[in-house]
């Protein structure tokens, strides 16, 4: 497949979609496993918050760049096997993760704001804070963010199932709209 088919074909996501979408989607899945880590204090705890903070980072640019691209370019038709209840389901499933997405890590960079301490990713470079310092307040955005990753997990969960049925049980092509096209 050439480059003109990759973005010219209608039936699939553009390939910035596809880029951002799967980018976004191993950054996810690592800050959720490095979230776990923390919680349960596995291997050396600061330099898994400052993976954690760096990625959050990471994803919330992506997140923006993300929800800009949709804005500005259509994704394909849904494919026929859904049906009305489950386009809904799927559309507000989507709406809710693209907030989680930008929600999580604004208020994780504020979490860390209302800490106090200067925050600073890749290994050196400081985040300005975006909150005032303050214990309550750090108290009060470290347990949102800890609801929220929980709440989070649940569309994941939810949209992965849906691809696996669509792929292993209709086998009605859905997963082939985000995927890249390969030759054997």
């Amino acid at each position: 497949m050439t480059l003109g088919e990759l973005t010219t074909d209608t039936t699939r996501f553009g390939i910035a979609a596809r880029i951002l979408h799967w980018l976004m989607a191993v950054l996810i899945l690592a800050m959720i496993g490095i979230g776990a880590a923390m919680v349960g204090y596995l291997g050396n705890y600061g330099r898994l918050l400052s993976w954690h903070k760096t990625i959050g980072l990471a994803i919330l640019a992506l997140a923006v760049i993300r929800i800009a691209y949709r804005l500005r370019r259509r994704p394909p038709p849904q494919i026929d096997t859904m049906s009305r209840p489950e386009r809904l389901v799927a559309t507000g499933s989507e709406i809710l993760m693209y907030a989680l997405f930008l929600l999580q890590p604004i208020i994780g960079w504020a979490l860390v704001s209302a800490s106090g301490v200067p925050i600073r990713v890749l290994g050196g470079l400081r985040v300005p804070a975006i909150a005032p310092a303050d214990a309550e307040l750090y108290a009060a955005l470290r347990t949102a963010h800890s609801a929220l990753a929980y709440l989070l997990v649940f569309p994941l969960t939810a949209h992965i199932c849906a691809v696996l049925f669509h792929a292993l049980v209709l086998r009605d092509g859905l997963l082939r709209r985000m995927t890249f096209p390969y030759r054997r």
